[in-house]
């Protein structure tokens, strides 16, 4: 995409990315989780939890995001070890709070929408 070779720093940078999104993903998971069983309601937990959620999901990007820019941007020396780093980093953290706001509550309730019907019928 930005025509530069897979090197070690973007491998580097795929090992940072991937931390930063398991944990927003586990993150987001406990929480609805959490609301499921206080409010008993699956849907509703996962609109709550996406809602509650997305301030600090996309804090946490934006700030990211903004601190790798200038290495993205560098042309001086170094900057060939920087700037796949960088690029990995953003490009992988912009896509992956994509995929925790929006896919992970869909998946979620896909994956226990059964046990949420289940429940319900058992308390009728």
């Amino acid at each position: 995409l930005r025509d530069m070779p897979l090197s070690i720093s973007a491998g580097v940078g795929f090992i940072a990315l991937s931390g930063v999104a398991v944990l927003n993903g586990l993150v987001m998971l406990a929480f609805i989780r959490d609301l499921w069983h206080e409010k008993g309601d699956l849907y509703v937990a996962i609109i709550e939890g996406a809602i509650i959620r997305l301030r600090p999901i996309l804090m946490t990007a934006l700030v990211a995001s903004l601190g790798f820019i200038p290495m993205a941007l560098n042309t001086g020396i170094g900057a060939e070890v920087q700037r796949p780093l960088a690029t990995v980093v953003i490009g992988g953290i912009v896509s992956s709070t994509i995929l925790t706001l929006f896919v992970l509550p869909i998946l979620y309730q896909w994956a226990h929408g059964s046990e949420s019907s289940k429940q319900q019928s058992d308390e009728i």
